[in-house]
């Protein structure tokens, strides 16, 4: 997943909720802890390709500079993604603020793909963007060669929205498939999830 963040200080996006719990996972603010597995994750091109920001090579620095940017808060509410019951750090989402509005973004560790792990997460960070924002609107964006995320998006109920390009410090200029979810399509289809 693509996640695009500009720096804004829209307050109408701010969000305080500082765990979220699913089924299988904890999802907190990443910390100091997570510094080693962070590196081991992160440094991976396969992952960095499909993001905007995340440079290659990662290392300490790289993680330590990720982690101020998320106690900061400024570009959004970013989570580690941990297992419950081992606290295994996974990869991280969370809900970026860009000249779009909000947008939802996710990375997982390689080990850990195929899993429904990013999935999960982002159904949480849904549900949280409707719950706790009043937008009406919840962005999201993947690479084209990317049909894992197009996947998680759609089971989202993410519409596609058109192409556009991206400046990944890795690969430089790509395309981009955009998606929206609206405020009236998630109500319904919360509505009929519960029936």
């Amino acid at each position: 997943m693509v996640a695009e963040a500009e720096d804004t200080d829209d307050e109408s996006y701010a969000i305080d909720c500082p765990v979220l719990v699913t089924e299988r996972l904890v999802m907190r603010a990443p910390r100091d802890s997570d510094l080693a597995q962070l590196v081991v994750l992160a440094d991976n091109r396969h992952v960095a390709e499909m993001l905007a920001r995340m440079p290659h090579p990662y290392g300490e620095a790289e993680a330590r500079a990720f982690l101020a940017m998320a106690a900061s808060r400024r570009a959004g509410i970013v989570y580690a993604l941990t297992l419950a019951g081992t606290g295994t750090f996974v990869g991280c989402a969370g809900l970026n603020t860009t000249d779009r509005g909000l947008e939802l973004g996710y990375w997982i560790g390689e080990p850990y793909w195929k899993r429904g792990y990013a999935t999960e997460a982002a159904h949480a960070l849904v549900d949280l963007a409707f719950q706790r924002t009043s937008i009406q609107v919840l962005h999201a964006s993947t690479r084209v060669i990317n049909p894992s995320s197009r996947r998680v998006i759609h089971k989202c109920g993410f519409q596609y929205a058109g192409q556009g390009m991206l400046n990944s410090i890795v690969a430089g200029q790509v395309p981009v498939e955009r998606y929206r979810l609206d405020r009236k399509t998630w109500t319904s289809l919360r509505n009929w999830v519960h029936f």
